[in-house]
Parts: C-alpha cells; sequence; structure tokens
C-alpha cells in the first residue's frame, strides 16, 4: 500500500523519457550494423581500429547501447531504488545534448579523424548532465542496497571511461605524451567490463527476480561478487599500466571468480522462482550470463597461457561485447518495452474497459526467432573473422544487419497497439 499517492505519482518517469532514449537507441543500433556491413573486408582482416570501424563501433557503444541504457535507468531506478528521477526536464535537454554529440563523434570518427575531439567534448557533456542526474536521484535513496554499490561504481568506471575517450580522442588531434596504448585499454576496459557489465549485474539482481517471480533467494555471493569483480578491474587497469603480465591474469581471474559468483546468485534466483515457464526474451537475457561466463573463462585459460595473438583478443572483445552487453539488452528491452507502453496506455483502464494482456504487446515466436538469427550471426561472424573468409564474414554480418532491422521494427510494432 502506498503512504503518500503524491510520492508515488511523482516517482512515475513520464515515459516519453526513456522511450525517446531507447528510439534514437533502435536507430543506431541499426545504423551501426549498416557501416559494419559495408565494412566486411576490414572485419575479416581483424583491422578494428580503421576510422570506418570505429564509426561502427561507437554507434553501436555509445547510440546503441549507452543511449538504451541511460532510457532504461531512467525508468529501472525510481522502481529499483524507490526514488524519482531528479529531474525530468533535465532528463530531455541531456537527451538532445547526448544524441547530438553521439552523432557528431561517431561521424568525425569515421570522416575526419583529427576533429572528433569536438563531438567528443559534446558527448561528454551530455554525459556529465546524466550522471549529475543519477548522482542527485540516488542521494535522495532512503535505503542502500548491493544495487546501489554495483549502480555507483558503474556509473564511476563510465566517468573514468569518457575522460579516458577524450584523452584518446585529444591525442590523435593535438597529440599528448602518455601511454596511449595504456589508455586506450583503460578505456575499453572499464567501458565494457567496468561501466556495462557492473550496471546489468546489479540491475539483475532486480529485473531476474522480478521477472521470473521468484522468492526466498539469499543474494548470498553479491558481495563478494561485486569486490572479486573490482578488485579485478583495479588490477588490469594497473597491469596495462605497469605491463606486469602476472598483475594481468590475477586481474583475468578476480573478475571470473566475481562473474561467476554472480552467476551462481542468478542460478539460485531462478530454482526459487514461481512462475515455471520463463518468457523467451527473458530467457535469452539469462543466456547471455551463460556467454558472459564463457568469455571470462576464456580470458583466464589465454592470459594463464600467455597467448597474446592481438586478432584473437579482438574478437574476444567483440563476442564479449554482443553475446553478454547487447544480448541482456536484448532481452530486457523486449520485456521493458511492452511493459512501458501498456501501463502508460491501458494501465487506467483496467476494470473499466476491456484491454489488452501484457503478452499479447509483443510477439513472442517472433522474438525467439530474432534471438536464434543474432546468436547464428555472431557466433558466424566471429568464427568466420577468426579464420579470415571474406565471403562468410559478409554473410553473418548481413544477418546481423536484418536482423537489427526486424528487432527494431518488432519493438516499434508495440506502440502501435
Amino acid at each position: 500500500m502506498v503512504s503518500n499517492p503524491g510520492l508515488a505519482k511523482k516517482s512515475e518517469t513520464n515515459i516519453k523519457l526513456p522511450l525517446s532514449f531507447i528510439l534514437f537507441g533502435l536507430g543506431a543500433f541499426v545504423l551501426s550494423q549498416l557501416i559494419l556491413f559495408l565494412n566486411s573486408d576490414a572485419l575479416s582482416n581483424g583491422i578494428f581500429r580503421l576510422p570506418e570501424l570505429l564509426m561502427g563501433a561507437h554507434f553501436l557503444l555509445l547510440g546503441w547501447v549507452v543511449m538504451v541504457i541511460m532510457g532504461a535507468m531512467y525508468q529501472l531506478v525510481p522502481v529499483a531504488f524507490l526514488t524519482p528521477i531528479w529531474s525530468e526536464k533535465l532528463g530531455f535537454i541531456q537527451l538532445f545534448i547526448t544524441g547530438i554529440g553521439i552523432v557528431m563523434f561517431s561521424l568525425l570518427l569515421g570522416f575526419n579523424l583529427s576533429h572528433a575531439v569536438y563531438g567528443g567534448i559534446v558527448v561528454i557533456c551530455g554525459i556529465l548532465l546524466f550522471l549529475w542526474q543519477m548522482v542527485m536521484t540516488l542521494i535522495s535513496q532512503e535505503q542502500k542496497s548491493i544495487m546501489t554499490l554495483f549502480v555507483t561504481t558503474a556509473l564511476f568506471c563510465f566517468l573514468i571511461t569518457i575522460i579516458a575517450g577524450l584523452i584518446l580522442a585529444w591525442t590523435i588531434s593535438f597529440g599528448l605524451s602518455l601511454n596511449y596504448t595504456a589508455i586506450l585499454h583503460s578505456h575499453i576496459l572499464l567501458g565494457v567490463a567496468g561501466w556495462f557489465t557492473l550496471l546489468i549485474i546489479g540491475f539483475s539482481y532486480k529485473m531476474v527476480p522480478m521477472f521470473s517471480l521468484s522468492h526466498g533467494f539469499s543474494m548470498k555471493w553479491s558481495k563478494l561478487a561485486f569486490f572479486s569483480y573490482t578488485i579485478g578491474l583495479l588490477s588490469l587497469i594497473v597491469s596495462f599500466w605497469l605491463e606486469t603480465s602476472v598483475l594481468q591474469t590475477i586481474g583475468w581471474l578476480f573478475s571470473w571468480i566475481g562473474f561467476t559468483l554472480f552467476a551462481l546468485d542468478m542460478i539460485e534466483i531462478i530454482k526459487k522462482r514461481l512462475k515455471r515457464k520463463l518468457d523467451r526474451p527473458f530467457t535469452f537475457s539469462l543466456i547471455a550470463i551463460g556467454y558472459g561466463w564463457l568469455v571470462h573463462s576464456t580470458t583466464v585459460f589465454l592470459s594463464i597461457f600467455s597467448i597474446d595473438h592481438q586478432n584473437l583478443w579482438s574478437w574476444l572483445t567483440f563476442i564479449y561485447i554482443i553475446s553478454w552487453v547487447m544480448f541482456s539488452i536484448l532481452g530486457y528491452l523486449y520485456k521493458i518495452v511492452p511493459f512501458l507502453w501498456w501501463t502508460y496506455k491501458y494501465s487506467g483502464q483496467v476494470g473499466k474497459t476491456k484491454v489488452p494482456m501484457l503478452k499479447d504487446m509483443i510477439n513472442e515466436k517472433a522474438g525467439t526467432l530474432l534471438f536464434v538469427l543474432f546468436t547464428a550471426g555472431v557466433f558466424g561472424l566471429t568464427i568466420a573473422g577468426l579464420l579470415q573468409n571474406k565471403v562468410a564474414v559478409q554473410l553473418f554480418q548481413g544477418t546481423m544487419l536484418v536482423t537489427s532491422i526486424l528487432y527494431a521494427l518488432s519493438i516499434l510494432s508495440v506502440l502501435r497497439k
């Protein structure tokens, strides 16, 4: 029971804010796959630092993943932390600035690399507004939890990631006497494993029980998972700067331990579920945890046996981003958008008139086919890339492009119901 209806109303985010971020992200997702498809030859050669591929990668990571995460956080933070968004008006301002900055930055990476720093500055301004928004929102949270720890640490990693990204862009444009390789590796690690992974893990502790209707679970490994994973990240950062292989192996090992403990908690939560048959898109997000664990295990193996093949590590990073980070988002988004739209359009009409059921808002069978195609595309593309088979790379990247378009259309179809 809500003791203060006014507060409950205030805690509900204007649906236009998260949806605007998500729609921008869907467009960037399709565009990134098109860019990668048009540059399949470079993918097949394992040359990931070409301007065109940097453009596609940043439309994917900033335009798709970051923007969708931001939109989801505007909706999930009030629900998960029981506190309203600090300023919705600031959210719309931040959306505009960040969106413009991402388009500028990504295009400049592809067509005028030496001027990319100017687009990067605009992106950072937008992201700083988002970080300020989240900090002010989380400060007002009355009861802190393990989720608070994961999310605030992820936000800090995000801040360091964008600072490192700006330094990289500045170095390309104007030169800077710093360890470029260490900064680049730190930028990638903190962006992918720090910001994305810690955030997904944190919200998974809320969404997995919610979507599976689980009760009576302990989350006994959550704190140890957090500290193990962050120790791993810190060790890896130091190893990049000191160029110490032993410390790097320790870093990958602690990261693996942290992720494994998180996976064990998720297994326990699923075992304690009341909902016997899980929704297929949600199952896809759970499978993504398995993919993430396999990639973490592979990094430990490669590090222990000092396998330093650059092309292999590049494709491993790619498959981690897609199979763990992106697959998690694809699965959760297939649940979040229908829920958002149904709540906005029909929740007030329940009991007054006939309304569609939540499960009718999206075609789960079509979603299953899309997720199978994504899986085939990602793993086929990785194998083809490692074998440097140009025809196969083009085929599987084409599969990713077509599937991304169909996925975007399936999400947009919800808004017509």
